[in-house]
């Protein structure tokens, strides 16, 4: 595989960078600070929060790309690249959906902070691992937050039990599994792949010089922006169908392995 030409890394986080403790190791950062050097853009691409990204990757927060909630959000140091709120109506309108699901928990996802109801102290624990700001109100539909979008978690399946009752919006919004347990709803044009062919388009480069990496569905569109797509190990069926190649799982630091390769090149 030939390697010489790649200008540009884009990786998701949970599940790919992110190791199964949701930590990202010493031996990326080494290899980050090599790559910057040799020229290369680092660029973030995830479901998370803009500032639970910045916490989990704070060493480097101002030399890189993120590309946060799920491509509703693009932030390059204190500038907004690109914002894609849902249009109020439709955010009212997923919150409804929403609460009549059994045992779905509903996430408002604003660009400074998320908003959630009043719950067990169990859900708010899973909520900070991924929202690093967050405020818990009485009633989400009276939040005057334009949303990003709407996260929808479940305990158990979020493929099996959230995504049925919502795959009709797909006709006019994003509705992406993002996660075992999550299930994203947002603007048509707020994803990853719209998100990374805007940040492709400003810094000049093009297919065959940005390396991807990713695990999960809402993967898939930036996947196919490059020749360079690489599925985890731990992917997703249809990430594993979709993606170029393949390297090892994140608890393999697959995404270090390749990037390992690309050192050895430039």
């Amino acid at each position: 595989m030939d390697l010489r030409d790649i200008r540009m890394v884009v990786t998701d986080m949970d599940g790919t960078l992110l190791n199964p403790e949701h930590q990202v190791s010493d031996r990326f950062f080494e290899l980050f600070h090599h790559l910057q050097g040799k020229g290369i853009r680092f660029v973030a691409a995830s479901g998370r929060q803009y500032h639970s990204m910045v916490d989990k990757l704070e060493r480097i927060a101002g030399d890189i790309l993120f590309i946060a909630e799920n491509g509703a959000l693009v932030r390059d140091g204190d500038k907004t690249l690109l914002s894609t709120p849902l249009p109020a109506d439709r955010q009212r309108e997923i919150l409804g959906r929403a609460g009549r699901i059994d045992g779905a928990h509903p996430v408002l996802c604003a660009a400074g902070k998320a908003y959630v109801r009043g719950h067990s102290g169990e859900f708010l624990r899973v909520l900070a691992e991924y929202y690093a700001e967050f405020s818990v109100v009485d009633e989400l539909e009276a939040v005057d937050d334009p949303a990003m979008k709407v996260a929808i978690y479940h305990f158990e399946n979020s493929e099996k039990y959230i995504y049925p009752p919502l795959q009709d919006l797909e006709s006019d919004l994003q509705v992406k599994v993002s996660g075992s347990n999550w299930v994203d709803v947002s603007h048509p044009n707020a994803h990853k792949g719209y998100a990374l062919s805007q940040v492709m388009r400003d810094a000049g480069v093009h297919a065959g010089q940005v390396m991807v990496f990713g695990d999960y569905n809402n993967d898939l569109e930036m996947l196919e922006l490059s020749d360079f797509s690489f599925a985890m190990a731990n992917a997703h069926p249809n990430v594993l169908k979709r993606a170029r190649y393949r390297t090892l799982s994140n608890s393999e630091q697959g995404v270090e392995h390749v990037l390992e390769q690309l050192a050895e090149q430039l």
